[in-house]
This record gives C-alpha cells, sequence and structure tokens, in this order.
C-alpha cells in the first residue's frame, strides 16, 4: 500500500458495547438467513457469508484495500490475499485479514472424467475417486467410482483469486468488528462429500438441543419424510454455490423454492450439475 496510513486508538469499553449492539442491530434488522449468513449443522453459531461480510464492513464505513500475493508455481496456483481495512475519510488501519487459496485443494484439484477422457490421460494426472451414496433401501449404502483427471490450473487462476480475497474480507470482518464469538467458522470447514463440520463448536451452557424427529418406518435416510433434502444435502450445495460464485436468490428462483432449506431431495443432484455447469440450465 503506497499511502500513508495510520492505526486506530483503542476503544473504550463503552464504544466496544455500542459497537456489538450495532452489529445485532444490522443483523437483525438487515441481513437474511441463507444470503448473509447460515446455520450450518453441528454448530450453536451462524456462519458469516461473503456478503454479510461486505454490509458489516460498509456500516462501519470500512473499505477494503487488498494485497494480492502470488505464490504460483508451473503446476498450481496459488493467492494469498492481505485485506487491509481502512476506515473510510479518515484512512485509519482498523485490522488486517488473511486469506488464501490453491489449485493443489481437493476441490479445485480433480475434476470428472469421461471414460475416453480418463484413459487417454496419464497415470500420473487421473485417479478413481471412491466414495458411496445412500442405495434404494432404508440404511443401505452403495460404493461408488468416479473416473477424475487433474485440472488446469490456468482455468481456476480467476477462481482460486476471488476465494482468496473473500477468505480474507471475512477474515478482517471478524477480527476487526471483534465478532468471532458471534458467528462460527468459515463454509471451508465443511466436507466437500458429506456436508460434515470439521470443527464442532461446544454448545452455549445452558442450552438445550433441538428435539429430533422419531425417523419415519421404511423412509429413506437420505432424506425426510417430506421428501426435502436433509440439512447436510443443504449445507453443501451451499458450499458449491459458494465457490461458484453463485448467489443464493438466484438459485432459488431457478429451482423455484423460497429458500434452500426447501430444496427437494429429488432437486440435490440438479442442483449441483446446475452448480457445476456455472448456473446454466
Amino acid at each position: 500500500m503506497s499511502e500513508m496510513v495510520t492505526y486506530a486508538k483503542p476503544q473504550t469499553a463503552a464504544e466496544i458495547n455500542d459497537q456489538q449492539q450495532l452489529v445485532q442491530r444490522v443483523m437483525a434488522d438487515n441481513m437474511k438467513m441463507e444470503v448473509h449468513y447460515g446455520v450450518i449443522p453441528g454448530t450453536d453459531k451462524p456462519t458469516l457469508f461473503k456478503p454479510g461480510a461486505e454490509k458489516l464492513l460498509s456500516t462501519f464505513h470500512i473499505s477494503v484495500r487488498p494485497e494480492i500475493i502470488d505464490l504460483s508455481s508451473d503446476d498450481c496456483i496459488t493467492y494469498r490475499i492481505l485485506a487491509h481495512g481502512v476506515h473510510m475519510g479518515s484512512n485509519v488501519v482498523v485490522g488486517i485479514g488473511v486469506g488464501e487459496c490453491s489449485t493443489n485443494e481437493e476441490k479445485y484439484k480433480w475434476r470428472s472424467a469421461m471414460p475416453k477422457e480418463w484413459a487417454a490421460t496419464s497415470e500420473a494426472r487421473r485417479r478413481i475417486k471412491y466414495g458411496w451414496t445412500w442405495g434404494p433401501n432404508r440404511g443401505e449404502k452403495i460404493e461408488t467410482e468416479a473416473l477424475q483427471v487433474r485440472t488446469n490450473p490456468a482455468d481456476l487462476a480467476n477462481t482460486a483469486l476471488k476465494m482468496a480475497k473473500k477468505r480474507a474480507e471475512v477474515d478482517l470482518c471478524l477480527t476487526a468488528l471483534a465478532v468471532s464469538d458471534m458467528f462460527t467458522q468459515d463454509l471451508e470447514d465443511v466436507n466437500e462429500e458429506t456436508g460434515e463440520v470439521t470443527k464442532r463448536t461446544p454448545p452455549k451452557y445452558g442450552s438445550t438441543p433441538p428435539a429430533k424427529r422419531a425417523p419415519v418406518p421404511g423412509a429413506n435416510p437420505a432424506h425426510d419424510s417430506n421428501g426435502l433434502a436433509t440439512e447436510k444435502q443443504v449445507g453443501l450445495v451451499r458450499v458449491k454455490l459458494d465457490q461458484a460464485g453463485l448467489d443464493v436468490e438466484t438459485f432459488c428462483r431457478a429451482f423455484e423454492v423460497q429458500a434452500m432449506t426447501d430444496l427437494k431431495f429429488a432437486q440435490v443432484n440438479p442442483a449441483l450439475e446446475w452448480i457445476r455447469q456455472g448456473g446454466k440450465s
């Protein structure tokens, strides 16, 4: 950063309290579930999304000045972003967020391939990904095999840059506004295949977990008795949307649902394919 900057003075206890109250009011009055934040299964605090971070930073008149550090190699694109948060007008630095993304991450390194393409690819750049899916019978798991080949890192350069910037902006918001106690970890902690949260936030003291519905006899555990997608499946779709840079509102219009929690089990695979194609029908 070429401009001369100064650093903020320490806040008083009253100022910190006012800041927290303002964040809570903005969250209640101006932020929407599944657009600005969402609740990931296994956590007791909402997860902050990029649109939510942008809204909170705008509330406090904080501009983001990204510093791009290129750590790429011949076969890997890697960007580290330092998001400098500067108060508009005063030019006071209020915090710095850090984010990094690499095309060597599992979700970017491999893509699905047709048998002919897979066979024509060198052994060093192809693999068989083993997994499982629910079978037609209750509780039945079926093993799966997917043919995958290495992606071209250059094709994902912009995706890696945008993802690193997003991670840095969210980190800046959490640290500069001291709201880590209000929001849990980012979506990067959600398992790509299962939607499981890899880090569990312990429940608040004295909180009572929500009651679980009894399973319907003969129901497929892959979805509930109403045919809706499970929380894990909705979480996975949300992760894929975020990675593809697609917004939730466009997705909901495409699949004619009011919210992502209204997504049907039968829509999950078409939704993932829609996202893979960049939001094209």
